[in-house]
């Protein structure tokens, strides 16, 4: 995983480009769907792409999956790692190694409305980034700091993004 011209510094050159002719193209929709699955389990379809996501017996599932919370930490570890990847190019810092760990504090007590002080979502989570190679520091900490300032699904978590809910019923 080295700095340097490649693909991805193509990417984002293309699409610099393509959005200067017309900021139009810097709209992108993202979808998925899903139906239940099992007793608290879910299919969830995104693209071309299936997922099954269901929750340990604990909490009334089989296990045959990671729960909700579990895809979220995947979800931020591969946005991270992809980040990662585009801004080492584009700053030109080399990346030997690149590993990430997440975690997080969930209270069930706000799930379950047990205790409406309590938020239903993790009360902390947190990123272990261990990253290797021949740069110093100070580089590595630049990384950091424009990785936190692009990853789409840490801002996801870090800022406020309204979601409207539809109801439709038959």
């Amino acid at each position: 995983m080295t700095a340097g011209t490649s693909s991805l510094n193509d990417i984002t050159a293309s699409t610099a480009d393509a959005v200067a002719q017309d900021p139009a193209n810097a709209a992108v929709v993202f979808r998925a769907s899903g139906i239940p699955q099992g007793t608290v389990g879910s299919a969830i379809t995104a693209g071309a792409h299936g997922l099954r996501v269901d929750e340990p017996p604990a909490l009334g599932g089989e296990g045959t999956a990671p729960n909700p919370v579990e895809v979220y930490l995947g979800a931020l570890i591969s946005c991270q790692i992809v980040t990662y990847r585009f801004w080492a190019q584009r700053l030109g810092i080399v990346v030997e190694d690149l590993s990430i760990e997440a975690e997080g504090d969930l209270d069930i007590r706000g799930f379950f409305g047990l205790d409406e002080r309590v938020r239903a979502g993790f009360q902390a989570v947190r990123v272990r980034v261990k990253i290797t190679g021949p740069e110093t520091s100070e580089r590595y900490a630049e990384l950091q700091a424009a990785v936190d300032a692009h990853c789409p699904v840490l801002d996801l978590t870090t800022g406020a993004t309204p979601v409207e809910t539809t109801l439709e019923t038959a």
